[in-house]
């Protein structure tokens, strides 16, 4: 038996207590949780790497690869349309960092273990803690590229995912003419869901781009 209510102007079910199973006891009290006091780790690691979330005095480390990676960046991600100031880039982090804590956003960093650098930037974005439906963002370093290193982080973020922010939906969009990002998403067992014509525009504003949307179910 259910019953309607309201709180806060939203509407909601509320099984019986006496038919209410523990699956669906613990899925009411998810959703109604507010993610603010959802804990889990901000980091993890890889055979390689150090993935941990933002830190104020990352932005020098981060403003570096994106100078550096300029040109491989540029085509594809909307913060690389110029090459921006390094104080508006540690800005950037600071917000990122307030963001995980808050659970509007989960960016995270990469590091390479052994020598400290920074190969790129990763995280769950566009989210939806009711539905437990999260978007996967991603660049690297140039520096690090054709090393694997971006595939073993996603592939921790993955499981990072699944494991402590009980991801049921995991998707990956792209630009369609985008193919390193789209085999990415197939290396990683995504499958093409969609694609949305005309969907938006390409990063110098010229045309307008398809966009492919990848999605892992668990």
């Amino acid at each position: 038996m259910q019953t309607g209510a309201e709180f806060d102007g939203q509407a909601f079910w509320i099984t019986s207590p006496a038919v209410a199973t523990f699956h669906e006891k613990h899925l009411r009290e998810e959703y109604f949780m507010n993610p603010i006091l959802l804990d889990f780790p901000d980091s993890f690691e890889t055979e390689r790497l150090l993935i941990r979330a933002p830190r104020a005095g990352d932005g020098k480390a981060v403003y570096d690869a994106i100078a550096a990676s300029f040109s491989e960046l540029k085509p594809w991600m909307p913060f690389a349309r110029e090459i921006p100031e390094e104080e508006r880039v540690e800005i950037n982090v600071r917000r990122a960092q307030a963001d995980f804590i808050l659970r509007n956003d989960l960016r995270m960093h990469i590091f390479h273990k052994e020598t400290g650098k920074f190969v790129g930037s990763t995280g769950l974005h566009r989210m939806d803690w009711k539905a437990k439906r999260f978007e996967i963002g991603y660049w690297r370093s140039s520096e690090f590229s054709g090393q694997g290193y971006m595939t073993e982080a996603l592939n921790g973020l993955i499981d990072f995912a699944r494991r402590h922010v009980r991801a049921k939906r995991l998707e990956i969009c792209c630009d369609s003419m985008n193919t390193k990002s789209r085999k990415m998403a197939e290396r990683l067992g995504f499958e093409l869901e969609a694609v949305l014509q005309s969907d938006d525009l390409s990063n110098d504003l010229s045309e307008y781009r398809d966009t492919c949307i990848y999605s892992r179910i668990f």
